[in-house]
């Protein structure tokens, strides 16, 4: 939400176009740099990537193995959904209901059981979010002063939430691209609402003629003091960041209150017994935040955003320990909210007609054990994962692939990490258009263009 101070500064007019820290002449120029590679290198189309950080179980969301021994099938149970002959796990019967709106792989493998954020680095010698990758490409503002590459985590909706960590990796990493084109890190009561403050009256913002006379009169003063050229060629973008529907798509006060309630995943008095663990704050954030981040997602794809990253906080780990609950009842608390929230999401997009414009995709950094620990838990496991996909054109109503029998493998084609990357490249680029970009870094194209997408995906 924008808000208003009395007095205008020099220093508060260059901090006004600043996203993620950075000037408003560095971001401009990255913007321009991007610009130049050409204007049909994209579809038009958005990426969310639902970040399910800690590594969820690929057995007790989308596989649930019901015919294996009871130490390795679903803890959950299962849903029965609108594919035939086809179950989730039991704590998403809303998803299970919507099976035919989405997609499923079942032969997902990542590289290892580590705690990381590896399916949202780009590789080769780049490191940096996939997002910072797209911005590479086509800027960091879209048209309209939308920021192309965003970062959501918790405190982004509620100020009680955490924001992000560094300790499994660095969400925000550039790499070698540089810090230009690092993604907009919103607070809620933090850094977006300084970024995004406007120092001018109130009864004074509607007067667009009258604030931009007074801009003028900066920029004036600024260049009598020998002062910053940018400030001559970007100041109408900077201010249309602030004045036009950019600034408006972060503050979800202006979304119909019904449409908020039917995202608000809400919090469960019975989940007050679990909430002992040492993780007890992330859980909390999770129920209470998941569905407003999706929905501040969708609002910010349908102003201008192309990748936009939501991260759960690290609450998939479901080793039970003095720190994480196991899979019975951490999917009550942790799948619970994923189920209403995707499917709130769902259907929010299929009702504005946006199925084909925005590809969601959720995934962990690895999944769990084909096993049950005898204490209910499952330990981190590399092999296979589960990945879901709804939206961005994509053919719907799938399974893609299968795990053997006790779901701790692909049952053959591993698809990896690799083309789960080439996949959202697909959406959201034009790849032949890429491939004949000149001044592109040679591993920006590579990443682009050189891996196929999950077969079946697309027709």
């Amino acid at each position: 939400m924008l808000t208003f101070r009395d007095t205008f500064s020099r220093r508060d007019f260059l901090t006004v176009g600043s996203l993620a820290g950075l000037t408003l002449p560095m971001l401009l120029a990255a913007k321009a740099q991007g610009a130049q590679t050409g204007r049909n290198l994209t579809t038009g189309k958005s990426v969310i990537f639902l970040m399910m950080h800690g590594g969820p179980s690929q057995i007790e969301t989308f596989d649930p193995k019901p015919n294996a021994p009871s130490n390795n099938r679903s803890a959950t149970g299962q849903a029965r959904t609108a594919i035939p002959g086809v179950t989730f796990g039991g704590t998403f019967p809303r998803l299970a209901a919507r099976a035919d709106k989405v997609a499923v792989v079942r032969n997902y493998h990542v590289e290892n059981g580590n705690h990381d954020i590896k399916p949202m680095v780009s590789p080769y010698s780049l490191s940096a979010n996939l997002g910072s990758l797209y911005s590479r490409v086509v800027g960091t503002l879209s048209p309209n002063g939308m920021p192309t590459n965003v970062a959501l985590f918790p405190n982004s909706v509620d100020a009680r939430g955490p924001g992000p960590r560094s300790n499994f990796g660095n969400f925000m990493s550039t790499g070698s691209l540089g810090a230009s084109y690092s993604p907009f890190v919103p607070g809620a009561g933090g850094q977006m609402q300084q970024n995004m403050t406007l120092n001018v009256a109130r009864d004074r913002v509607d007067d667009r003629r009258a604030l931009l006379a007074q801009i003028d009169t900066l920029r004036r003063n600024i260049d009598a003091s020998g002062g910053i050229g940018a400030v001559d060629r970007f100041h109408e973008q900077a201010f249309d960041v602030i004045l036009s529907g950019v600034a408006r798509a972060f503050d979800l006060s202006r979304e119909d209150p019904r449409l908020v309630a039917a995202y608000d995943t809400q919090y469960h008095e019975r989940w007050n017994d679990w909430t002992h663990k040492n993780n007890r704050n992330n859980y909390l954030a999770h129920a209470r935040t998941l569905g407003k981040q999706l929905l501040l997602a969708r609002r910010l794809c349908q102003a201008g955003a192309g990748f936009v990253l939501v991260n759960t906080e690290f609450v998939w780990d479901m080793h039970q320990d003095q720190n994480n609950l196991g899979v019975t009842e951490g999917m009550d608390l942790v799948g619970t909210p994923f189920d209403h929230a995707v499917s709130a999401f769902i259907d929010d997009v299929e009702a504005r007609g946006l199925s084909d414009q925005i590809l969601l995709v959720a995934t962990g950094e690895m999944g769990r054990t084909p096993q049950l620990q005898p204490n209910g838990g499952r330990n981190h496991w590399g092999r296979l994962a589960p990945l879901f996909l709804y939206g961005g054109g994509i053919t719907h109503g799938q399974v893609i692939g299968q795990s053997n029998a006790n779901g701790g493998e692909p049952a053959s084609d591993p698809q990896r990490i690799p083309n789960l990357i080439s996949t959202i490249m697909h959406t959201l680029f034009n790849i032949g258009e890429v491939r004949l970009v000149s001044g592109l870094p040679t591993d920006v194209n590579r990443v682009i263009t050189e891996t196929r997408p999950i077969p079946g995906l697309f027709a």
